[in-house]
């Protein structure tokens, strides 16, 4: 298992996988909804969730929303913004909340190792996960855990700390669902008497969580079908023999469970995981152009390890980014374990004073986060004399142009 052992090498594997929008992109995926989106929205069946979704990003930060103007309070310098959507799924609006994040589980870390581990959902099940959303995905994240926490409960008669977060797609916005789980590297016994840590670079066997984590999805799955809460996209499937064609195959083979490489410091894997937080199907700056009734993008191939590029009709790739929009109200991001919401609080104590702690660590600052931020992170301090801080002096109504005397001088 590969181990990375300094933040330039996470660095690195970050940008390769995920570019950072330190500037401006040529192109966005705004750019595509205002041109493509209301004839997208013609030729298919009405669905008003996403019909907002692609309004909201196509408005993001255009007069449409409206503007504000900020002014240095040390030198005067003024500029305009226009304001953002907020929405979910937009990629210029989610960047500060990934900061946050990061920041705020880098307080939590406990002085011991941390895994990370990927759990996929078998390319058969797919086609109905189209129409079970809900249902599926918290089996995915639901068994995922359970798996783990099963190994160390046999292992230890205690619990792990599991972070987790959902994905739906893969590199070509293709459906791909899996999660990624930050692990700690131990557990804590169940009478909380003691916390004890795994082996180095060494948690459980991938081979031996693939079978236990078939089994146990495979189980709930069966369970949802009897109770009669799974929608079949054939309607024939709902059938005792239909179903039994359909789930025996699903038992022949492994499922793909990976551990990912290790990081030398659980600050650097907070890092890279991070990344994974709070994020859409694509970011901005993989967009290579929008013309001639094509879109192109880069992405990475993991079978051969090269970078390519992808070029698609605008209807389906706003097909394809739909496609991952999830339930209202879903999760994606959750806490098992010590590390569950009710409880973290006086578990993670508990295991800081038997590993020795007295006090959280401070949160790991490194040259890393102009990373772990994009364009819809605005900092306070002027970008003209870096002494002021900007503040708001006027705000522009939707639809509005800026007065001149603020175009004359931002």
């Amino acid at each position: 298992m590969k181990n990375f052992s300094d933040s330039t090498a996470v660095e690195r594997e970050i940008e390769r996988e995920f570019p950072p929008e330190s500037t401006t992109p040529l192109y966005e995926v705004g750019d595509i909804f205002r041109a493509y989106g209301t004839n997208y929205m013609a030729a298919h069946p009405f669905n008003p969730v996403h019909a907002h979704i692609i309004q909201a990003i196509a408005n993001c930060r255009t007069n449409a929303l409206g503007a504000h103007v900020d002014q240095c309070d040390h030198c005067g310098h003024i500029e305009i913004s226009y304001n953002s959507c907020r929405n979910y799924y937009c990629p210029k609006c989610q960047g500060s909340q990934r900061f946050k994040w990061v920041n705020a589980r880098e307080l939590e870390l406990l002085p011991i190792q941390y895994f990370h581990f990927v759990f996929t959902l078998p390319h058969e099940l797919i086609s109905l996960a189209r129409y079970n959303q809900r249902l599926m995905y918290d089996l995915l994240m639901q068994t995922s855990a359970l798996t783990l926490q099963t190994f160390a409960q046999k292992k230890w008669d205690g619990k792990l700390g599991i972070i987790m977060a959902l994905h739906t797609w893969g590199q070509t916005l293709n459906e791909h669902p899996h999660v990624h789980c930050i692990v700690t590297g131990g557990a804590l016994k169940n009478d909380q008497s003691q916390f004890i840590q795994a082996p180095k670079n060494y948690l459980f066997s991938v081979q031996a969580l693939s079978k236990v984590y078939r089994e146990k999805y495979l189980a709930a799955l069966k369970k949802a079908w009897e109770s009669g809460l799974l929608i079949f996209p054939d309607s024939t499937m709902d059938k005792d023999i239909g179903w039994k064609t359909f789930i025996a195959p699903l038992y022949q083979h492994d499922w793909v469970v990976y551990a990912k490489k290790t990081c030398a410091k659980p600050e650097h894997l907070i890092r890279y995981v991070g990344r994974y937080i709070n994020r859409v199907a694509i970011s901005n700056s993989r967009i290579n152009s929008i013309e001639n009734g094509r879109i192109s993008f880069n992405y990475h191939d993991n079978r051969d390890d090269t970078d390519k590029v992808m070029i698609l009709p605008p209807q389906e790739f706003i097909r394809r980014f739909l496609t991952h929009v999830l339930p209202k109200g879903f999760r994606r991001i959750r806490y098992y374990g010590f590390f569950v919401n009710s409880q973290r609080k006086a578990k993670l104590t508990r295991c800081r004073q038997l590993l020795g702690m007295t006090q959280p660590e401070k949160p790991y600052i490194a040259d890393m986060d102009h990373l772990l931020t994009n364009l819809s992170y605005d900092a306070d301090s002027c970008p003209h004399c870096f002494q002021g801080t900007m503040q708001v002096i006027d705000c522009i109504l939707p639809f509005h142009d800026p007065p001149q005397c603020y175009l004359e001088v931002a």
